[in-house]
């Protein structure tokens, strides 16, 4: 489906997109990949990672604020990979206005330039903090989600086709818990502190969210949000893991930090359905008609929540002892 094709993925010096870029090159052949994003010094280090496929890798300095930015670069772009995102929790309290100028018109603006370029698909990643927001970040995506759900009515039947990726704290990538850990256990720290005891999280490798995204790509009749099957562990035993043995001082949750990831609440079990090996949530608009359901799935049960909380599939300490060694190789 890759092959030949031209991709652009939005705050493509990320964590996802390293990982996105390593995979399609090493089972795809597009034309072109661009990556499109904000920093020149992460594209110039991307760049000298990937020199070998400087062929196929293009860079484009520019921001999802600049519509007319965004345009430039979309020319001749089949598909679209929107990651960029402000994400950090505090950083968008402190900052909201810039969480919104970025998060939501972006989003804006991300759609409209792929409207008025003739983008085939457009996946845009979006999180659990999007789910019954309790802070700004979570709000900004919340939005986001809905924006792009919103948008295949404005593109029509044979338009472009937007859908939305949603998943918790991808394992080992910047800002979450591990590399947090990771960086105490490197300078000789013997505790690690925990929020709550309580507290539990999803575990998904960056591969695994890539793999989603493609299949995203691949499947999408527009409007829907893909979400993984993915098991659950609590953060007292990914401690143990990572340092068996330590304490765990309780120090207590954060401002806008929740016990639990929630991924599927129980508002959207009715038009939630489960696959193999994920689920997905339809949309609830007139245009929409049940026609595009893809088959393969059966429609859970009412009343439905997917939360790492209430999940049924759980690692255990030696679990994620053996995840830390095979899925956080390479991880930026």
């Amino acid at each position: 489906m890759l092959n030949g094709k031209n991709i652009l993925i939005t705050g493509g010096t990320g964590s996802f997109g390293h990982r996105f870029v390593e995979y399609v090159l090493a089972n795809y052949k597009p034309n072109k990949i661009i990556i499109y994003s904000r920093d020149e010094f992460k594209q110039f280090n991307m760049q000298n990672q990937f020199r070998e496929y400087s062929d196929v890798l293009r860079f484009f300095i520019g921001d999802v604020r600049d519509k007319e930015r965004l345009c430039r670069a979309l020319n001749g772009v089949d598909y679209v990979i929107h990651a960029a995102a402000l994400k950090q929790v505090p950083a968008c309290e402190y900052n909201p206005i810039e969480a919104i100028k970025t998060n939501i018109n972006g989003a804006v603006n991300v759609i409209d330039a792929c409207l008025d370029t003739g983008v085939k698909k457009v996946v845009a990643l979006s999180t659990d903090k999007s789910v019954s927001p309790i802070n700004l970040y979570g709000s900004t995506k919340m939005v986001s989600d809905k924006l792009f759900a919103a948008a295949n009515a404005y593109s029509g039947a044979e338009g472009t086709k937007f859908c939305v990726v949603r998943y918790g704290n991808v394992a080992g990538s910047r800002g979450s818990v591990i590399p947090f850990f990771q960086n105490i256990i490197d300078k000789g720290g013997k505790e690690l502190p925990i929020t709550d005891y309580r507290m539990t999280r999803f575990w998904i490798s960056l591969e695994e969210g890539v793999k989603l995204v493609i299949k995203a790509l691949k499947e999408s009749n527009g409007g829907e949000t893909f979400i993984s099957k993915i098991p659950s562990f609590k953060i007292t035993d990914l401690a143990q893991a990572m340092l068996p043995g330590c304490e765990m001082p309780q120090v207590g949750i954060r401002e806008g930090e929740k016990l639990h990831e929630v991924m599927i609440p129980e508002e959207d079990s009715a038009r939630t359905y489960e696959y193999d090996r994920h689920y997905i949530i339809y949309p609830n608009y007139n245009w929409w008609s049940s026609d595009k359901i893809i088959e393969g799935g059966k429609l859970v049960e009412p009343g439905f929540i997917y939360s790492s909380g209430a999940n049924k599939d759980w690692l255990s300490v030696e679990d994620i002892k053996r995840l830390l060694k095979t899925d956080l190789h390479g991880n930026d």
